[in-house]
């Protein structure tokens, strides 16, 4: 059962790093822009992190089984179409809708592992579980790279589509039925406001350094989104099953972890893109080169991630938090220190570190957070941090993109270190919070 939902994470993450070195030639082929296609990347990534939200609390009151079954299936479904799309639209919208269904994965195998293990077990599930979406998009460079240069781009989801349909039926004859609420009615209202009030903030924080963060268009998106998401508090306070319980905002081992991870997301994601825009257009690396350095960051993931719940029975969950911060806040030092080509072991170091901090901190928090929020809710807690994860991880690239832009001026490769410097100081924002958790 718990290898149904590893092989669930395993396919929706695979074709990322892949897509990310293949922006290029899918631009070439429509005969588009890269700043267009990849929207392939950031739209999907947007709509992961908001749609998980109501997909996490559909579980928790109708069941976690039809809500990770469908959404695979759909992923799936919607994969297939994005091979078969006829334009730069119809690609960006196949894979927009691919990700939002493939977002109500993560909170259901959340609630898997919350009834399937103890408390002092689901560590090492979580590990697991991380392992899998971090060592699928290695798998997808490594062996999908050389069918895209022969067969093409189309390959990345003519192979998903299927390989998730197939893992969704599997899964719909091996998984038991969550715990359920049906005295609890599904928070429509707040999953509208939340999920458009979040949609547009982080829009605005994405596209600001394209459209600068002087243009009106950024104005007004902040602004809505603001107004959204306050009406959404307001909202929340008068209904009698609100989407999250209120009373979260005071507990720590809830608040604390979903916290830290957005802010070690900041600096993880955020290193990853500035990098590889160093790589590329610093440094001149060829795709290929830049897709074998990168991978650096996912394999260190992947290969730690599986041995967090040992470490984390001598040290503790919080010694864990800390520990991973700390990793992630001295991994912007030595990619600073680039300073033209043939420095490619700073690159591979700085990036194994984030993959190591994010390895040893994200089980760990996620863990304290599950104790924390109970089987009935851990569905939309786990989406709450699938949310915060993501925001940290926008608002990280939005920062580091647009320091290294301000301060060009200094010099290519001493912008990118400026840049990476961000990461080191919210890193260790987010090693000061982590050492507030309790447990």
């Amino acid at each position: 059962m718990t290898l149904v939902l590893l092989i669930g994470g395993f396919l929706i993450s695979f074709p990322i790093t892949l897509l990310v070195v293949t922006i290029p030639s899918i631009a070439d082929y429509f005969n588009s822009s890269v700043s267009i296609i990849s929207w392939t990347i950031t739209g999907p990534f947007l709509a992961f992190g908001v749609f998980g939200v109501a997909f996490g609390k559909a579980g928790d009151v109708w069941g976690h089984r039809r809500v990770f079954v469908g959404g695979l299936f759909l992923t799936g479904l919607f994969g297939l179409l994005s091979a078969l799309s006829w334009s730069p639209l119809s690609l960006i919208v196949f894979r927009i809708l691919s990700a939002a269904c493939g977002s109500a994965t993560g909170p259901s195998a959340m609630s898997f592992v919350n009834q399937m293990f103890e408390p002092n077990e689901r560590i090492r599930p979580f590990g697991m579980w991380n392992f899998s979406c971090a060592i699928a998009p290695v798998f997808g460079v490594v062996f999908g790279a050389p069918l895209v240069e022969i067969v093409g781009w189309r390959v990345i989801f003519f192979v998903q589509g299927p390989l998730c349909m197939i893992a969704a039926g599997i899964a719909a004859k091996t998984l038991f039925e969550t715990v359920k609420q049906p005295e609890v009615k599904f928070d429509l209202g707040g999953s509208c406001l939340l999920g458009a009030g979040s949609v547009l903030v982080l829009l605005a924080i994405n596209r600001g350094s394209s459209w600068g963060w002087a243009d009106p268009r950024i104005s007004g998106l902040f602004i809505t989104g603001s107004i959204l998401i306050t009406a959404f508090v307001f909202y929340e306070q008068r209904i009698d099953h609100p989407l999250a319980p209120l009373k979260w905002m005071s507990n720590s081992d809830i608040v604390l972890p979903i916290g830290t991870l957005g802010l070690l997301n900041f600096s993880y994601m955020g290193s990853f893109l500035i990098v590889a825009q160093l790589l590329s257009d610093g440094l001149g690396y060829s795709t290929q080169h830049v897709g074998w350095l990168v991978i650096a960051r996912p394999f260190s993931y992947a290969l730690l991630s599986p041995f967090g719940g040992k470490i984390a029975a001598r040290i503790g969950n919080r010694s864990m938090g800390m520990l991973g911060a700390s990793a992630i806040m001295l991994a912007a030092v030595p990619m600073g220190f680039v300073r033209g080509p043939g420095w490619d072991f700073l690159i591979v170091l700085g990036l194994g570190l984030t993959g190591v901090g994010l390895a040893i901190a994200s089980p760990s928090h996620t863990a304290i957070m599950s104790f924390s929020a109970g089987n009935e809710n851990i569905g939309i807690a786990s989406a709450l941090m699938q949310l915060s994860v993501h925001l940290g991880a926008v608002v990280g690239g939005a920062v580091m993109i647009a320091i290294q832009e301000t301060t060009v001026g200094l010099g290519l490769m001493t912008s990118y270190g400026l840049a990476l410097s961000s990461g080191a100081v919210v890193g260790a924002s987010a090693l000061l919070m982590a050492s507030k958790i309790r447990q």
